[in-house]
């Protein structure tokens, strides 16, 4: 059977009145909670690092008020401490929820704070993972993230229920990380029934196209694109000096959005081709035919990164994919209510998914 297909609306303020609007409002002004984090550091396979943000639900064991010099740059207020693991393994039966941030994102960016703090007050456990380098820490390795990096979501996915192994655990990923979510979720479909249900909310499911559209119209490059290359090129540019001679420097300089500047690093640091075969490879429109979980798939029509044409149907995916695609809500904006508006919207869909879903674990 194919997937089911949702329209019902985002209602946005009249006062976003289009998609740019909608992201930028949501992304940069919209009103958000300060949750602050415990941050634990999960060494990977490979010698690198991954960094996960933990809220947790029982007050005593929240970040204290006065905050870790270390950390200070971050939305952590402190490391985990032996204690919280301990409670993390002991709790009996909770509900959790692990989050992937999109391109630059990290526990600091509105989505997340919104998402984790309605979660949290709710009796949740949250965990936000950082990709490689965004944690605000730099990563040990030349390589960073990518938007087909199952490898690293399998880690995640791994460590966090290690760490809460009587948890009911969900999964959420926003942008890049719904696209990776997805990845994953198609190619380890036998693998993952563990998992009650998950979420890519605002993923570009057809990253040629998305990658194209960011480059080449020319609103999405000298805002959008600008906006990512003004942190992705100093970091790696900061890599080329510790590994000399691995990166290419004069391309990285002279890239002027996504596609320059996936075909000068991301592309060749992580095994593809150019950025037309990393992105094609990296893809997740192909795999959601083979999720088997749960899975809600969230796309605003009118989403700036991504043409409505190339967005999922229903006979792309299997079953187990509820896709709901409201007219409204730009790039992970689904920004609502009254000036200054909210970001309520989207954890309320979330919650209302998952809530579906039957509780029960293998």
């Amino acid at each position: 059977m194919p997937a089911s297909l949702d329209l019902s609306a985002c209602h946005a303020p009249h006062w976003l009145p289009e998609r740019h609007t909608q992201t930028l409002f949501g992304a940069l002004v919209a009103p958000t909670n300060r949750l602050r984090f415990a941050r634990a550091r999960y060494d990977t396979p490979d010698g690198d690092f991954i960094d996960i943000d933990w809220a947790l639900p029982s007050h005593s064991s929240q970040p204290r008020r006065s905050r870790e010099s270390s950390l200070s740059h971050t939305a952590a207020s402190r490391w985990l401490t032996p204690a919280d693991q301990l409670q993390l393994c002991s709790t009996a039966s909770p509900q959790a929820l692990l989050l992937f941030h999109g391109l630059e994102g990290n526990s600091s960016s509105r989505y997340a704070q919104s998402i984790a703090t309605y979660f949290r007050a709710r009796g949740w456990i949250v965990a936000v993972a950082h990709f490689r380098g965004c944690s605000g820490f730099a990563n040990r390795l030349a390589r960073a993230y990518h938007s087909g990096d199952s490898a690293d979501i399998g880690f995640i996915l791994d460590t966090v229920r290690q760490q809460v192994p009587q948890g009911y655990w969900h999964a959420a990923g926003v942008s890049l990380g719904g696209n990776a979510l997805l990845k994953y979720l198609g190619e380890h479909a036998a693998h993952i029934d563990w998992l009650i249900g998950a979420a890519a909310i605002s993923a570009p499911l057809d990253l040629v196209a998305a990658g194209n559209h960011l480059s080449d119209n020319t609103f999405n490059r000298e805002v959008y694109s600008r906006h990512f290359l003004r942190s992705l090129k100093p970091k790696v540019l900061e890599k080329a000096r510790r590994y000399p001679g691995v990166i290419d420097v004069a391309k990285v300089n002279q890239a002027r959005d996504l596609r320059d500047f996936d075909h000068a690093y991301t592309a060749p640091m992580h095994g593809f081709k150019d950025a037309i075969d990393y992105w094609t490879q990296s893809a997740s429109k192909p795999w959601l035919k083979k999720i088997v979980v749960p899975t809600l798939v969230l796309n605003a029509r009118n989403d700036p990164f991504l043409p409505e044409h190339t967005l999922a149907g229903p006979n792309d995916c299997s079953d187990a994919i509820t896709l709901h695609q409201p007219a409204v809500g730009g790039h992970v904006g689904f920004v609502s209510g009254s000036w200054p508006g909210h970001l309520n919207w989207l954890p309320e869909r979330l919650m209302r998914f998952f809530q579906s879903l039957p509780q029960t674990k293998t």
